[in-house]
């Protein structure tokens, strides 16, 4: 799989993504956003994050959508795509990255990309996870059952019963 940046939000770019297959397609059509994308052999674009600078903060980055092709999904390709983007941005000289989620599983994949819930919670239904954060670990039960508030699926509510520790935060480059 190839991890790529296409730009970042002043770079304007846009990504054509199939509403069928990826959920917030039209999100990336819109140029006030960077992106970023995995391709991988024979499948094209299998996941792709939408980010721009905190309106409020410089330092800080937030990633406004992230979304893995339907058939791809559960892989790890969208926890892995987190850490990239997070890794980018501290390269580009971000202090800080945020992101907020509104369901377990994409909690799930923040997590193993690094990233720790703030406590804090934003829109309907989002909760905000941060990177750096010296509260992953302490924080992630608090977090992930937050969701058992909500009106849930049956695999929802089994997915977040069967967690119990934090996962280990993967490495971008590996499968």
């Amino acid at each position: 799989m190839e991890f790529e940046l296409l730009g970042w939000s002043e770079d304007g770019p846009t990504l054509q993504l199939d509403y069928e297959q990826f959920s917030y397609a039209g999100k990336f059509v819109m140029s006030s956003t960077g992106k970023a994308v995995v391709r991988a052999d024979g499948h094209g674009i299998v996941a792709a994050a939408a980010f721009d600078p905190d309106r409020t903060d410089d330092a800080t980055l937030r990633i406004r959508y992230v979304t893995v092709r339907r058939d791809c999904r559960g892989e790890g390709i969208g926890a892995r795509l987190l850490r990239t983007v997070r890794q980018r941005a501290a390269d580009q000289g971000f202090d800080r990255v945020v992101i907020a989620v509104n369901n377990p599983f994409a909690y799930e994949a923040a997590t193993k990309a690094g990233f720790g819930y703030s406590g804090e919670r934003t829109g309907v239904a989002e909760r905000v996870l941060v990177w750096p954060s010296e509260e992953r670990d302490s924080r992630y039960r608090e977090g992930l059952e937050s969701f058992l508030e909500r009106d849930l699926s049956d695999t929802e509510a089994t997915f977040i019963r069967s967690r119990e520790e934090p996962p280990a935060v993967v490495d971008p480059h590996r499968s």
